[in-house]
């Protein structure tokens, strides 16, 4: 099987999807109110909720493409290889991870939790789950990471564009 010179394009359209979900995430995580023990799932945060599901089912969409075809060749030294697939792995596994912490924290405060606002998902801990609730605060953690990485992502992108001038972007 032969090499592709670039990401195919059901690769690239996951690629936006995930880049649209998470943008629209941060914007309701910074202006939706704070979580407190009698917090209803309404209005902003209803919609994390949403958008935090339909991250997930993205992120395993694109992790099954991503297993079952080829990226494309690149001409990376052994190192900068290495940054790039650690940074990559990173990035994938924090944007499954972080929704699926705020799922748990949702399912300790007994929120249901559905895909698309339709197809309702199990619970992941149990209602007034110790657990859970401290789930929630290494959600808020570990989103700031993922913001971390994603910048670092963005930047290395733009270096690889402006700076280097190769066809990595």
């Amino acid at each position: 099987m032969s090499t592709p010179a670039r990401y195919d394009v059901v690769a690239r359209l996951l690629h936006c999807l995930i880049v649209a979900l998470g943008v629209a995430q941060y914007l309701i995580g910074w202006t939706m109110p704070d979580v407190h023990r009698d917090t209803q799932p309404v209005g902003l945060i209803a919609a994390h909720l949403l958008v935090g599901t339909a991250l997930v089912a993205a992120m395993v969409c694109r992790v099954l493409w991503r297993v079952t075809h080829r990226p494309p060749a690149d001409t990376l030294s052994p190192t900068m290889r290495k940054l790039s697939g650690a940074t990559h792995f990173a990035l994938y596994a924090l944007l499954i991870v972080v929704p699926l912490l705020g799922w748990i924290n949702a399912s300790s405060r007994a929120w249901a939790v559905t895909l698309l606002g339709v197809l309702p998902l199990p619970a992941l801990s149990e209602a007034g789950s110790q657990f859970g609730h401290a789930m929630g605060d290494v959600h808020g953690v570990l989103a700031w990471v993922l913001f971390a990485g994603i910048c670092l992502h963005v930047a290395a992108a733009l270096a690889h564009r402006f700076v280097l001038r190769d066809q990595t972007m």
